[in-house]
């Protein structure tokens, strides 16, 4: 359950109106008094379900837990609804199992105001309770009602597809994308009533980019069954979803790597099915664009599931993707390093990969920073890279490390509390740039203590 945020309003004397919350001597109210003041913010209450089944208070407000809730609802203590609330002697009114686990902790003092109660009964606030449950129930039944209308939206929407054609194909595929995106009830609408062929059949080698690009919207919130994505590796359809990640908005590139990323989760695609070097370019451009940050997190994602292959391996190693990570590092979040470190590790693996490495004058200095700053997998995944390059040109690249702190962050890494593998990798990576230094220089650029010397 999320904390709740109280509503504004009239708190204060709503809390004094109802005797609720507030000081003692308040006029406690019946709920038809309550609405018909506005102490609960507007609206008038449902009180029957006009049918519907009741459900219990705890069901409601967990199906509702997104919404703002009036102030007087709330429990101080835990600052969520009450359920259960019972009045103490001061006259404010708390969760019963709040206050008496507040109680059994010592306590014998009001927590709100802190003062010594005199009295330490706790009297059930049953008009609070019809109070709340009412106000639920109404936020309840008014939810339903709205799932009922968009499921109905959707299907009309669906129908109206079958119909029409140009500018008015895109606007109800716009409003069908937005409205599956927003409604999980509309969704399994569209999933469920068979309609997934008459979308998939949208897309092909003459799909324009605005239908293709709704289209595609909507495909990527749905959960596609297997023959669906048997559908959408056909060529024409692979190759409309790369042409729009490399001239769409910013919003379609985004749909589209993930739909590719859907894709390549099932048994029916491999890396090799969707890969080429105009995917991989978008790709690129789409990690590089700073004002996207779901566009980076997006393509790095695919990328990584592409250099599972070393075929794709290699052609994201040809078309110059290592400098440009590696200069970009810096400017990553800690999700996005992550995956931005598995794929240099992976294109590392490649000699074509580690002489870029190599050639790349800010590797090494970029990734030395990383070593014990961000997390134990980011340090592992750094090690593994600098051992890759450092072997590689070991005179080279060793004096370059240990200039840029390598030494240092290894002697760190080999004290600290991470696991054997890694503390042995940095191990053999000072022994491999302490050949290049004699003993006494290599320690003074270790920058240790006298006594740790």
């Amino acid at each position: 359950m999320p904390m709740y945020q109280p509503s504004s309003g009239r708190r204060r004397e709503a809390d004094s109106e109802m005797g609720l919350g507030g000081g003692g001597g308040g006029q406690v109210l019946d709920v038809e008094t309550a609405v018909k003041d506005g102490i609960l913010g507007g609206g008038g209450l449902i009180c029957d379900g006009g049918g519907a089944e009741k459900l219990d208070l705890k069901e409601i407000v967990e199906e509702l837990e997104n919404i703002e809730v009036p102030s007087v609802f709330i429990c101080p203590i835990s600052l969520e609804p009450m359920r259960d609330p019972v009045t103490l002697c001061t006259g404010q009114t708390y969760e019963r199992s709040n206050i008496l686990k507040w109680f059994s902790l010592g306590h014998f003092t009001c927590p709100t105001t802190m003062q010594e109660l005199w009295d330490d009964s706790i009297t059930p606030n049953n008009t609070l309770h019809q109070l709340i449950y009412s106000w639920f129930w109404q936020k309840y039944l008014a939810m339903k009602k709205r799932s009922e209308d968009v499921q109905g939206r959707a299907l009309e929407l669906l129908d109206t597809l079958k119909k029409v054609k140009g500018q008015a194909r895109v606007r109800a595929l716009k409003e069908l994308r937005q409205v599956v995106a927003s409604n999980s009830s509309a969704k399994k609408t569209v999933e469920d009533n068979g309609v997934l062929g008459s979308i998939l059949s949208l897309l092909g080698p003459f799909t324009s980019h605005a239908v293709g690009s709704e289209a595609i919207g909507i495909l990527v919130n749905l959960d596609l069954d297997a023959e669906s994505r048997r559908n959408l590796v056909q060529p024409a359809k692979i190759s409309l979803m790369v042409d729009m990640l490399n001239e769409g908005s910013t919003e379609t590139k985004i749909n589209c790597t993930r739909l590719i990323e859907t894709l390549l989760d099932g048994d029916d695609c491999g890396a090799d099915t969707v890969s080429s070097f105009s995917l991989l370019v978008g790709l690129l451009r789409l990690i590089k664009e700073k004002k996207h940050p779901n566009g980076v997190l997006a393509g790095l994602r695919l990328l990584k599931a592409l250099c599972c292959q070393e075929p794709v391996r290699n052609s994201v190693v040809s078309i110059g993707a290592i400098p440009q990570l590696i200069e970009i590092l810096p400017n990553f979040d800690p999700e996005c390093l992550e995956l931005a470190l598995h794929v240099l590790d992976s294109l590392s693996s490649l000699s074509e990969g580690r002489v870029a490495l190599k050639d790349c004058p800010n590797t090494i200095p970029n990734l030395v920073k990383l070593l014990m700053r961000i997390s134990e997998s980011c340090t592992q995944l750094a090690l593994s890279i600098l051992w890759a390059v450092c072997k590689l040109a070991p005179e080279e690249c060793a004096s370059q490390a240990v200039e840029a702190g390598l030494a240092a962050k290894l002697l760190l890494v080999i004290q600290s509390g991470c696991n054997p593998v890694l503390k042995q990798r940095s191990a053999e990576l000072l022994k491999l740039c302490s050949l290049n230094y004699t003993a006494t220089l290599f320690i003074s650029k270790c920058k240790l203590t006298r006594t740790i010397q």
